[in-house]
Parts: C-alpha cells; structure tokens; sequence
C-alpha cells in the first residue's frame, strides 16, 4: 500500500531497549534541525517532552514502515523513504540526521533490539489488522464462555477427534507455507463440487494440526485427489471400505519429518496423521462428504481418519515417484483408494522365490480369493523382506513380474458357484488363466522398521481402474 510519509526523519524506538535509552538523549538534538517523528512501541514516557513523540500503542506504524529492529532511523523526501539505518551506528546516525557532531561522546556503534512488530503471534495480527491480505472466508462469532473446540465438534466440523479451532492469525500462518494465492480455486470437491480455494485447504489444515510446512504437500494430494482419474465423488459415495491414502516420495517427505520407518503406517507422527487428516476434513468440511450422508461405506476404516506415510528411499529399490516418471530428486505424492492394513507374517522366507511366494498367497485374498481385475492394491514391502529380494539381486520390478506370473490363476478355480461358493467372476472367464490384478495395478514400496519379517497389504477399491479409481501421482511444488 502507497503511503505518504512525514517528510524529515524518524525513529522507532522501544523503551526496554538499551541501545534506544542511549539514543534517547539525541532526539531532541536531531529535532532541533530537522522535522523529526518518533513512535515509540512500548512506552507513552520515552522521549514524551518532545511534540513528535507518539505511543505506537497498536504498532500500525511500524508495522506499516517494516520495521525489524529499534532504534531505527529514516529520512524521508517528497513523502517517500530514501534511506535508513537501524541499531547506533554514530557515522550512519550523523549522515542521516546532518548533525556532524551528534553523539559524539557515545560509543562508534552498538546493536539495537528486535521489534516487537517480530514477537511471536504479533507479525500475523498486524498484517489481518493493517495488511492487504484479508480472509475470504466468513468468520464465525462465538460468544466468549463457549468453548471454540466444542463449538467445531457442534458445527459438523471434526472427524470425531478434537480440531485446533483455524482462527484468521493461524489461517494466515498456515498460508505462509505456499507462495500460491490464498484466492486460488484448486478445484472443484466432490460431492457437492463446491470450489475449494487455497484458503480453505488452510483452514482444514489448522483443523487437523498440519504445519504450514505442510502445504505443498497436501496442496499437491489435494490436486490428484480432484482428478478424473481418481474418481473421488465414487470413492466417498461407495458402500466399501476404502477412502484416499497418501504416499510420499522424494526430499520433501524427510524436510517435513514424515515417518516412512518403524510404525510407518501407525501413529505418532504428526506431519503423516495430519496430512492425510487435513485432506479427509478437506472432504468433508468442504465437499460435504460426510459419513451417514453421502459417504455410505457400510463398516469404513480406520484409514478415512487420516492415511498418509512416506515410503523409505535408502535401498536399491526404485522409488515409487520415479516408476511413476517423476524425475529423480523431485518430490512427489500418490493418492491411492486404499482400505484398511492387510499382514504378511513370513519368518521362514530366506530366499527371493519363497518369499514372492508367500507374498503372491496372501494378495490373492485382495477383496476376495475368487475374484480378479477388480481392486488395485499396495504391497508394502518391510526393510527385512525387502533385504531378502535385493541381496538376491531382485528389483522392485523383478519381484512385480514374478508376483504377476504366481498370481495367474485358472478361471475355472474362481467362476461364480466353484467350490460351491456363489462369488466369483463370470463363466467366460472359466477356461482361461486369469491375472489377479489389472495391468499396472499393483503398486510395491517400501516402509517399516528394521526389524521384524512382516510386510503388509493395502487392498484398494474393487472398482479400480478406468471405470472406477486408479492411482494418480502429483510432484510437489515447494
């Protein structure tokens, strides 16, 4: 914002500060030769006997001069700041003011202070007081004996667990961890496509405890989760289990501390529970998907609180992101329609082919024995089975296509009615061999502590694929 200045000099000082006790003495000096203006941040008493002497009792004008340390001293022509200097520099302090003698029996030079304009909650209340930025989004007045946390749980905006209630000072906190626009449509959120904004992503985010180091991050879930190819609006609608589950890769997942080890798809850590959190509030709060409503999912999983993990990147196995072709060193998320954690127990596996065995019997059980092409699913690869494919040499990929070859079964085994069981695949299905998933739809990472020969499953939505909901993989913007 445009603003004309007092013409002349001014300082900014705090009382509590040394180094602005020290230059208090010379104020009235300065003002003997020029027009001088002086906003004190903390005190109606310093430099009271001089007529430009006012208590920046709201801190409008330092906040407005950008003010970072006190004492600091400013000329300003024509209504605009020419030059500045802050702490006591005795040459800068003469050249600005055009006293050549003043100060003379001070010391050369000594630092100032912070401003209290810094202090920590201050800066965001001064920039929704006196900024340009304001808040799109309606404020909600509660009445001062009302408990905000309750006030979210009666409003239908909690998950069931407490929410940190988004005043506008953590909204704006939250905004500083992307350069994208506060104003900026993301998409549209099924169910009700209502237009999601970067604002509201934020808001979501302080209900769900993210930091705003987290934004990019959900930011860029958020935009895969909106894509045709994932297929949302069915995924929350569906009577099944599954609901978006967030895989991280790349720099970004270790710069924001998420947890790809031990308890990687657990508890514990908060930028993985509030990640995948602020993207399921984003769902509900939002797009209206709310459990009972339009989201019908007959038992639902613990996952549709929040799912969302890191998959460990210190093996010869290729992560994840770069199978996907996201370029090597960028970060990236994949959404997948993932239900609730399937375990592989195998402590007797010690080499590649019995272990991929082993692997190969448990994902047949994906949705059901007898059924096939249906969901998509991730395997979730421990460190100490992983050791077992890599020390034989054995790539991620070497172990998909041996999964997919184990994975061939006879159709006549899995038809409707066979083994007298009704569920099944269709009759023209019964003299072919038939692959457990579709092409491209098992996914394999890997995550977990060092210790312990399990592995897991993530089954994911029986209506995978084209018709249904794949896999879809977003780079995040930092």
């Amino acid at each position: 914002m445009n603003r004309v200045l007092p013409d002349g000099l001014i300082v900014v000082a705090k009382a509590d500060c040394p180094t602005c006790r020290l230059v208090e003495p010379l104020l009235a000096e300065i003002a003997q030769s020029d027009q001088l203006t002086v906003y004190v941040q903390d005190s109606a008493e310093y430099a009271a006997d001089l007529s430009g002497s006012l208590y920046d009792k709201t801190l409008e004008h330092s906040y407005r001069l950008g003010i970072e340390f006190v004492p600091t001293l400013i000329r300003v022509e024509n209504g605009k700041e020419v030059e500045r200097t802050y702490g006591w520099h005795k040459e800068d302090w003469r050249q600005l003011s055009g006293v050549a003698t003043l100060g003379e029996e001070l010391p050369v030079m000594r630092p100032g202070c912070g401003s209290k304009t810094l202090e920590p909650g201050i800066s965001e209340e001064l920039e929704l007081a006196f900024g340009d930025f304001k808040l799109q989004s309606r404020e909600i007045d509660i009445a001062g004996a009302d408990d905000p946390m309750e006030t979210c749980y009666e409003r239908g905006w909690s998950d069931g667990l407490p929410v940190v209630p988004p005043t506008p000072v953590r909204v704006l906190r939250m905004l500083k961890g992307t350069e994208r626009k506060p104003e900026e449509v993301v998409g549209l959120m099924p169910p009700d496509l209502v237009p999601v904004s970067v604002e509201k992503v934020a808001i979501n985010a302080v209900l769900a405890g993210c930091k705003p180091e987290y934004m990019p991050v959900l930011l860029a879930a958020l935009e895969a989760s909106l894509t045709d190819e994932f297929g949302l609006h069915g995924l929350i609608c569906t009577t099944m289990f599954g609901s978006p589950m967030i895989m991280v890769n790349g720099p970004a997942a270790k710069a924001i501390g998420m947890n790809s080890g031990v308890n990687a798809l657990g508890q514990g850590n908060r930028a993985n529970a509030t990640i995948g959190r602020a993207l399921q509030l984003i769902i509900r709060n939002v797009g209206g998907g709310r459990p009972g409503e339009i989201d019908r999912s007959t038992m639902g999983n613990p996952g549709k609180v929040g799912f969302c993990f890191a998959e460990a990147e210190d093996s010869d196995w290729l992560p994840l992101a770069q199978e996907r072709g996201v370029a090597p060193g960028r970060s990236a998320v994949t959404l997948f329609p993932g239900e609730g954690v399937q375990g592989i127990v195998d402590q007797k596996s010690r080499d590649p082919e019995s272990l991929a065995r082993s692997f190969a019997l448990s994902l047949r059980t994906v949705d059901h024995a007898k059924l096939a092409m249906a969901g998509d699913a991730v395997l979730v690869v421990s460190p100490e089975h992983a050791r077992v494919f890599i020390d034989a040499g054995w790539s991620k990929q070497r172990l998909r296509e041996e999964l997919e070859k184990l994975l061939l079964a006879p159709g006549e085994q899995l038809v409707a009615g066979a083994g007298g069981i009704a569920e099944g695949i269709p009759a023209r299905f019964k003299d072919q061999q038939v692959p457990k998933f579709r092409p491209g739809g098992l996914l394999i990472v890997r995550a977990g502590g060092t210790a312990g020969l399990f592995s897991a499953i993530i089954a994911g939505w029986a209506a995978s694929g084209p018709v249904g909901s794949s896999p879809v993989t977003r780079e995040v913007n930092i």
